[in-house]
């Protein structure tokens, strides 16, 4: 899954670039973030026909909520500066897969959430790769968790 040395220099660089803190680690927290998570994809799948756009939403929400749930066991929190793309870097560099398409899921949500006069109308077929993106890194964050590899970062 993930070797102690694997993405640290990304780690180093959003530390010290003020784009992630450090904070206590803590399990309960990664847990609560996934149950959020699944509780966000369940509302996507139910919505994704009538509400594309909401579910692409949703289903985003889960797959960054399954990521910080990475982090947080780390003692690591994405900052105000930061923000969604300090998540993205930081999973991306030291997990890989699924998270190396979070930056094209983050902006498929970002033009449903602040679309432009020519942005295409969310599908159904949209909202169903968001919502498959959404469990594969809830399943893959749970996986992680569950290997008891993930250590506070120092």
């Amino acid at each position: 899954m993930t070797s102690r040395n694997r993405g640290a220099d990304v780690i180093r660089a959003l530390l010290k670039e003020g784009n992630l803190d450090q904070v206590v680690p803590s399990l309960e927290l990664a847990n609560r973030l996934l149950s959020e998570a699944q509780a966000n994809l369940a509302s996507a799948d139910t919505v994704r026909a009538m509400d594309p756009g909401g579910a692409i939403q949703l289903a985003y929400d889960a797959a960054r909520k399954a990521a910080t749930s990475l982090l947080a066991v780390q003692g690591l929190r994405p900052t105000t500066a930061g923000g969604h793309v300090a998540v993205q870097r930081a999973v991306y560099a030291q997990f890989v897969e699924p998270f190396g398409r979070f930056g094209r899921m983050r902006r498929r949500r970002h033009l449903q959430e602040y679309p432009t006069a020519d942005a295409p109308t969310a599908t159904e077929e949209d909202a169903t790769e968001m919502i498959n993106f959404a469990r594969e890194a809830i399943d893959t964050a749970r996986r992680i968790l569950a290997s008891g590899t993930l250590r506070p970062w120092t």
